[in-house]
């Protein structure tokens, strides 16, 4: 039988099929539940600081007592905080696949206490959900700098691997993995999902869009996979967004992918496509004769093929050249 076992940003897995962080991943229960399906870890729901606060002020506006406000503010952290340590606790008492926290904030200070109290709580790694967009109020190396204080600044202070959850926005993906490995990264995650939005032309109005990826989103994850996994060598990639089938799986790996992150599937299908998809990828494995992921991992990435151009093309000009009306 093949041999699913992958290593990502210092973590061994059993298989490379990782539940990304959601709904999903925020209770005992369904860790629980995701581990018997299958996967090779668990990715908690993220902890938020803006969330805190949000809370924190929602409950302050009941009260006139400057003193009731801090306590509010005390407790309402504390709250939050203790509760998810004591998800990270039960998880790692009660199952066996790597269990990875993940957290979101936008004071630098606010990273690395939560890293702290996150390492003594027993994760085996953090995942840092950086979630930010520059529409033009910040310069333009706001996102890559902010990326590289935050990557500094917790390496100085927790030892359990750090993996970063980027997003599509920045200009130079590459050059900034390859800093950020330098600086102590141990994975990175391709891509952060940012919100969706929409238009309603008849109230004219701006809506929710939609809530769950889709197949096609997955191009864009495989592009960059490559080209990251190629020209950084050394770094661990996760590819998240838009993975929906174990044909996705198998692509991610071949183009230089450690770990899959599974996240709108487990929504739709439910945590049994788990095990379906590893299924599959073991028959795929047998019938092109590889007995293990790293027989085959990064194949296909951007420093293994021929023309490595292939990756880098963004136009149409050709494709359209061909296509004929039906």
């Amino acid at each position: 039988m093949p041999d699913l076992r992958t290593n990502f940003a210092g973590l061994t897995l059993k298989n490379p099929l990782v539940a990304g962080s959601s709904g999903l991943t925020n209770s005992l229960n369904k860790i629980k539940e995701l581990e018997k399906a299958g996967v090779g870890a668990v990715v908690l729901k993220s902890l938020f600081e803006e969330q805190i606060e949000s809370y924190s002020k929602k409950l302050s506006l009941t009260s006139d007592y400057p003193e009731a406000v801090d306590y509010i503010n005390t407790y309402v952290k504390m709250n939050h905080v203790g509760n998810y340590l004591d998800l990270i606790r039960s998880a790692k008492a009660s199952c066996n696949i790597p269990i990875i926290a993940s957290i979101n904030c936008y004071k630098l200070s606010q990273w690395t206490e939560f890293a702290k109290n996150i390492e003594a709580a027993g994760a085996d790694a953090i995942e840092l959900n950086i979630f930010l967009l520059n529409a033009g109020e910040f310069p333009d190396n706001y996102l890559e700098e902010f990326h590289q204080n935050v990557v500094r600044e917790l390496k100085k202070s927790v030892h359990i691997p750090i993996v970063v959850k980027m997003g599509k926005t920045i200009s130079n993906l590459p050059g900034l993995v390859k800093k950020l490995k330098a600086l102590g990264a141990n994975g990175m995650v391709l891509f952060n999902r940012f919100y969706q939005l929409d238009i309603d032309i008849d109230k004219e109005q701006i809506v929710p869009g939609p809530v769950f990826s889709n197949p096609s989103d997955f191009a864009d994850t495989l592009r960059w996979t490559a080209i990251v996994s190629g020209k950084v060598p050394e770094c661990d990639i996760a590819c998240s967004y838009g993975i929906h089938s174990w044909e996705d799986a198998i692509k991610g790996i071949l183009a230089g992918a450690s770990a899959i992150q599974l996240c709108s599937v487990l929504y739709q299908k439910g945590p049994n496509i788990v095990g379906n998809m590893l299924t599959y990828m073991e028959e795929w494995m047998e019938q092109h004769n590889y007995e293990s992921l790293s027989e085959f991992k990064g194949k296909l990435n951007y420093a293994n093929i021929a023309s490595p151009a292939l990756y880098e093309r963004v136009q149409f000009m050709k494709y359209f050249s061909n296509y004929k009306r039906q």
